[in-house]
């Protein structure tokens, strides 16, 4: 039998299988779930179940479409640098794969959740600018003001576990459910409570990252992602 004294080597293989096994599992659930922009954008960057994109050729096809840039970081950082690199639009991109007892669901955000979950919906001219409008109203407010906990909150609802009506039925666009078995499953359950997107119940409700969540917001329309920057920029005018 072959064997190998190199580990990198090893951890190379061993990350690419995980991410293939993962690719393989999420295009599977997603199918007829998934945001129609979603695959468009997977498609359009060259995503293979074969091979972990290289971070480095990824952003450069980022930039030229976008603007955007992926900044590679070793691990997940608090809000205040996230929101700091939001607003030069960049996206932070962790390193690492989650290891295989994390399959169907990674407690913090890893390899594939970022590349998988986070860059094709990068793409969309209307997400983008909106993440760009939260880090710029992020960094503007002063350290320790309550309305960055409510940023926080709005980034959390959308860009990670966000839904949207999308030809008269529920599709996913948030990367924490793109990118885990677990969180679809648990979303999908109807048990669980998908009320509609409203700005000021979505900023006052607490965020879960270790497991589950109690509910996902649901955008009546795309556009409304949008609109509510304007809503949102208002509040925290009169905030000041």
């Amino acid at each position: 039998m072959f064997t190998t004294n190199n580990p990198a080597a090893t951890t190379a293989s061993q990350d690419q299988l995980i991410w293939k096994m993962l690719f393989d599992r999420q295009t599977a659930l997603l199918h007829r779930r998934a945001v129609p922009v979603f695959w468009e954008n997977l498609a359009r960057l060259g995503y293979r179940r074969e091979a972990i994109p290289d971070i480095r050729e990824l952003s450069a096809t980022v930039f030229e479409e976008t603007g955007w840039q992926l900044a590679p970081v070793g691990r997940p950082f608090e809000p205040a640098a996230f929101f700091a690199l939001l607003a030069e639009r960049k996206f932070p991109v962790v390193t690492r794969i989650r290891p295989m007892y994390a399959f169907d669901f990674s407690p913090e955000p890893d390899l594939f959740h970022d590349l998988f979950g986070h860059v094709p919906m990068l793409l969309d001219e209307g997400l983008a600018n909106f993440l760009h409008e939260l880090g710029q109203a992020y960094v503007a407010l002063p350290e320790g003001s309550p309305a960055r906990e409510q940023l926080w909150a709005l980034y959390f609802f959308t860009a990670e576990f966000g839904m949207v009506q999308s030809d008269g039925k529920p599709h996913l666009y948030g990367a924490g459910l793109l990118s885990s078995a677990g969180e679809i499953h648990h979303c999908v359950n109807e048990l669980t409570p998908r009320p509609a997107f409203d700005l000021a119940t979505v900023l006052n409700t607490p965020v879960t990252g270790a497991r589950y969540q109690n509910q996902y917001f649901m955008l009546p329309a795309w556009e409304q992602l949008t609109e509510c920057v304007e809503e949102l920029a208002g509040m925290l005018a009169t905030s000041r």
